[in-house]
């Protein structure tokens, strides 16, 4: 089944102790259904001295948030989306606010060989 969400996506985060934050899906992680966005869920990690730091550091980053607790952001608002398949048998995302198209999923289809012999017949 295919995700509501993509890399390169702008999502709000609807749950959690970031919601309400904005930002760009970074990477989709199939296993897990886990998402990383882009400023949201910033973890602190605390590395230790070595020759390389002699000072040791405090690293921020963003750490992987469930699929389920991000929406596609349109007009600034979380919305649901939909999978359409179009009349040419292509296969679009769209969102269920405004019916803005996100991205499509594969094109056109051809036409099957039972479907050209009896235009034929």
């Amino acid at each position: 089944m295919p995700s509501h969400v993509k890399k390169g996506d702008v999502v709000i985060v609807t749950k959690g102790a970031s919601k309400g934050v904005v930002g760009e899906v970074l990477r989709v992680e199939a296993e897990g259904e886990r998402v990383v966005v882009k400023g949201a869920n910033i973890r602190t990690f605390h590395l230790k001295r070595t020759q390389a730091r002699p000072q040791g550091t405090i690293l921020k980053q963003e750490a992987p948030l469930h699929r389920s607790n991000v929406s596609p952001a349109v007009d600034g608002k979380p919305s649901r989306v939909r999978f359409p398949t179009k009349t040419d048998g292509s296969k679009v995302r769209v969102a269920v606010k405004g019916g803005k198209q996100l991205s499509v999923l594969h094109g056109p289809r051809k036409a099957s060989k039972s479907a050209k012999s009896a235009k034929s017949a």
